[in-house]
């Protein structure tokens, strides 16, 4: 299993870290290790002094595929879930300052909480409100309709370059609200009202 994350997919969000919008989906992976499951706390880890947390839609592949169409991409997934992209944010800047890759700060170990997953025929995909709260306060709200590359496109792009297989994990991007998170801090995060991820930060 792998963990295909896509960054800048939200315009907002992009404006909020003074980022360019890009002219195609900008791609980057974090290790199966970097998983966590069934609402496990977040152990706040030593490399790091700013932790920020990025909400988004997960898209679990049902199958293997690659070279994707986008009419038939639809087909790779029937469940959709929630997850964090916990980013170490000072170390992250500090790589693109040097033009080198993220991978340090986005795939140390823990830093993909998801949600179970469930199927995405309960929903309109293409406006769903999803939001996380930090006790007990909105920090991020989002809807699928802002997204600048659909759930479709995405799976077509990726596909290209790397093979699908069953049980990988595609996060979409996050919306505008990231900020750091401490430790004792508490995320709940929900899909369409629906509580989806609730757990702790140690």
């Amino acid at each position: 299993m792998k963990i295909i994350a896509v960054g800048r997919n939200y315009v907002a969000h992009i404006e909020e870290l003074k980022n360019d919008v890009p002219t195609e989906p900008v791609i980057f992976t974090k290790p199966d290790t970097a998983v966590l499951r069934g609402n496990e706390p977040f152990y706040y880890p030593s490399i790091s002094n700013s932790i920020h947390h990025e909400l988004e839609v997960v898209l679990k592949i049902n199958k293997v595929g690659k070279n994707i169409e986008e009419k038939f991409a639809h087909k790779y997934y029937d469940e959709i879930g929630l997850g964090i992209d916990f980013t170490a944010r000072d170390i992250q800047t500090r790589l693109k300052e040097q033009g080198l890759p993220w991978d340090l700060a986005k795939g140390f170990n823990g830093s993909a909480p998801i949600s179970d997953f469930v199927s995405k025929e309960k929903f309109d995909l293409s406006n769903m409100n999803f939001d996380l709260k930090v006790n007990n306060e909105l920090r991020q709200k989002g809807n699928t309709g802002l997204m600048i590359y659909t759930f479709d496109y995405l799976i077509s792009f990726v596909s290209k370059f790397f093979t699908l297989k069953t049980g990988d994990l595609l996060f979409t991007g996050t919306p505008a609200g990231v900020a750091e998170v401490k430790i004792g801090d508490r995320l709940q995060a929900s899909l369409e009202g629906n509580v989806m991820l609730d757990f702790e930060v140690k």
